[in-house]
Parts: C-alpha cells; structure tokens; sequence
C-alpha cells in the first residue's frame, strides 16, 4: 500500500507539470558555468571524478551533472576531515517539458539503502544567508554513511522534497523559471567513529561549498 507521503508527491508533480504545459511558455534560463569547472580542490579535500553510466544517466534525465568523491589532501587531516566525501549536484535548466528532479529518498533504497535517521540541520558559510538542509543517516548492511541533500532554487536552499515542488511551481508562473538543482553530500560513518563526526565532516564541505554554487546555480 502507498504511503501518503507517496501519493503527495505524485499529486504535486501532475499539477506542477499540468500547470507548466498549459501554459507553454519558454523558460527564462540565466546563464551558468558549466558543473565541471567546480573547483577541484575545496577546504581539506581534493576531488576524483566519477563517470555516470548511460542508464543511470538515462534514469536522471535531461540537466547537467557532476558526480565526484573528495578525498583528504593528506593523511594528517583531523578525524572529522580525513575521510572522503562525495558529492552530487543534478542542475535542470528547465523541469517545463515534464522533467522533474529525483529525490535521493525514492533512489537510494532502489540501491539497497536504508534511511534510518533523519532531520534538518544549518548550514552557515561566509557571506551567505544560513540554510537549512535535509540531514539522514542511511544504512546498507554493515555500511552507514551521512548524507546532506537539499534543493537550490533561485538562490533559496531548501530542505524538503514538497517545499521544492511548490517552488518550482510558483516561480514557474511568476517568473517563467523552473530551473533548480539537487545537491548531495555523503560521507561513510567508518567503522569506531561517532555518527557526530561523519555529520561534522559533512557540514564542513557543505559550508564551503554553498558560496561556490551560485556561479553554477543562478540565483
């Protein structure tokens, strides 16, 4: 049986793109620099890039992607920073022609995860406005990792899946513009450490990557 959680969303994302195709304008899309000139290197880790195979790239649909780990850039990092992080941004110019962006909480229980925790926590990097983000911790077996997500639209960073609907909605209409992007940070919980240190490590990249995203997220 469908939670209601599920059917929500689905009523949501028919009336988003009812409204969008029955309108039928052409998105105002502000221009951007390309995912891959994301810096390579960001506080104490330096990044690998991780190719997206073409089914995955077939099920996340038409935007732009980046798909890295973060590794520490040596081994006498702290404990909160001496484990990668890897991180995901899906950037979609426009969501008008029926595209819409994955949540992380449908895609990865497809992939064995378990969400077993979750919350909202703050992020606060210089010079940007606090925001808040979706914080979990999710489990595979033995594995436990920490993942950040939220939505950036328009400038706001949002925390939940049916508050970023409703904006896309919205902005859809009163300025012609559906572009939004899913940003996701996870990082493994190893084995000894405290789940506070893994959420510690992920809060810390994401507070120096918030400043980087509007150059490839417009505001």
């Amino acid at each position: 049986m469908r939670s209601p959680r599920f059917w929500v969303i689905v009523i949501l994302l028919v009336a988003a793109t009812t409204v969008l195709r029955v309108r039928g304008d052409v998105d105002k899309v502000p221009p951007s620099q390309p995912l891959d000139q994301m810096p390579q290197t960001i506080g104490h880790w330096t990044a690998t890039d991780i190719p997206l195979d073409a089914e995955t790239l077939s099920v996340l649909g038409k935007g732009f992607f980046l798909n890295r780990d973060y590794m520490p850039l040596n081994a006498s990092a702290s404990a909160v920073d001496g484990a990668p992080v890897g991180l995901f941004i899906g950037y979609f110019p426009t969501q008008r022609t029926g595209q819409s962006i994955h949540s992380p909480q449908h895609c990865l229980p497809g992939a064995g995860w378990v969400f077993e925790q979750s919350g909202v926590t703050e992020i606060d990097s210089p010079g940007e406005k606090p925001s808040e983000v979706g914080e979990y911790l999710i489990s595979n077996g033995s594995e436990k990792q920490e993942v950040l997500y939220w939505y950036r639209s328009h400038g706001r960073s949002i925390a939940n899946d049916y508050k970023a609907k409703l904006y896309t909605l919205a902005d859809s209409i009163r300025y012609s513009r559906t572009d939004a992007a899913l940003v996701r940070i996870v990082t493994p919980v190893r084995v000894g450490e405290s789940r506070q240190s893994a959420h510690e490590r992920a809060v810390a990249f994401a507070t120096q990557l918030n400043p980087l995203l509007p150059a490839f997220i417009p505001n």
